[in-house]
């Protein structure tokens, strides 16, 4: 059994402690989909369909049980890894799970390539700004992560379409993929299918598809790693073992990457599994922009068929991997500072 303040005993209680928040979100998703206007069944006939054909697929599917029946055997279906079969006009028939699986790589493609543009881009602008407080740069920076995390995603992805898309015609306008066939399905991540398949042109124009998208994600997250690096930098710089390093005679630039930027990313780390969540939120808007064929789409086209399954797959997934993601931020920050083990 894991001593207790091990990691792996530390691993273990979060991972425990994830499944009543999982269950109470799929709780909160079943019960929501349930009391909102519309009938699936009638969207999926559009009111062409005799009654008795209604009220057997009605059944076919379970949606004439009781509530707390049909509570049950969703939960059920979630922990046994079948996510039912969807009922929308798009999908009608087909395997919830196997639709979402096939989706899921181009909104994961989409979101680390915006977690790497968000960390870039504010690591760089929170470090400015938080070494030259109050200068001009500082104030420039802030506004900079104030004004850009509150800018509407389809906005700022339209702006950008109009002017390297249209205007300079520097990159392509939507799509993943153009110019021809795409990589061979290996992982589904045209980016490493085209590099597991050897094919550099196909990887340069993923790439090239994806930089507008990731762009557009990535810059709206990127002010808050700004406003939140610099606020824990400014803590740093003035701790005592910061100004021992001065004493010391450590140069100014070693002291803020060695001691003070290190220490300032603690916190920035423990709210980047929150911040994985606004990704996600955010990729539905982005792949709406961009005619991203991601789960954003699928979500989008669900709701509007009033697909009860796949709407139900598709935020499982979500939180799947959002608690995934949470837990392994919970763990690095045990590894790098043993204290929140306890």
């Amino acid at each position: 059994m894991p001593k207790a303040g091990s990691l792996w005993a530390y691993a273990a209680t979060r991972l425990f402690l994830s499944l009543p928040m999982l269950l109470i979100l799929l709780t909160i998703v079943f019960t929501v989909l349930r009391i909102v206007p519309g009938d699936p069944i009638a969207a999926l006939f559009a009111g062409r369909a005799p009654p008795d054909v209604v009220a057997a697929t009605r059944h076919r599917l379970g949606l004439d049980l009781p509530i707390w029946q049909q509570y049950v055997n969703y939960v059920v279906q979630v922990f046994t890894g079948s996510l039912g079969t969807s009922i929308g006009a798009s999908y009608h028939g087909k395997s919830v799970l196997f639709i979402i699986m096939d989706k899921l790589p181009a909104t994961i493609e989409l979101t680390v390539g915006a977690m790497l543009v968000a960390s870039i881009v504010g690591l760089s602008t929170g470090v400015i700004s938080g070494t030259r407080r109050d200068k001009p740069s500082d104030i420039a920076l802030r506004l900079y992560g104030t004004i850009i995390f509150v800018v509407p995603i389809f906005w700022l992805g339209q702006i950008l379409q109009l002017i390297f898309a249209v205007d300079l015609r520097l990159f392509p306008a939507q799509l993943r993929f153009s110019g021809g066939p795409p990589p061979l399905m290996i992982t589904g991540l045209y980016t490493l299918d085209s590099l597991l398949e050897g094919n550099l042109g196909s990887f340069l124009v993923s790439i090239w598809h994806l930089v507008l998208p990731s762009l557009t994600l990535g810059l709206v997250l990127s002010g808050f790693f700004t406003k939140t690096v610099r606020a824990n930098l400014l803590r740093t710089v003035k701790a005592d073992y910061v100004e021992a390093a001065r004493a010391r005679g450590i140069p100014e630039n070693k002291i803020v990457s060695r001691y003070a930027f290190k220490n300032a990313l603690i916190p920035v780390i423990t709210v980047l599994g929150l911040q994985f969540a606004i990704l996600f939120a955010g990729a539905v808007l982005t792949e709406r922009t961009f005619t991203w064929d991601g789960m954003g789409t699928l979500l989008l086209t669900a709701i509007n068929e009033a697909d009860y399954p796949m709407v139900e797959g598709v935020i499982v997934v979500y939180a799947l991997i959002i608690v995934l993601v949470s837990l392994v931020i919970d763990v690095i920050n045990g590894l790098i500072d043993p204290r929140v083990r306890y």
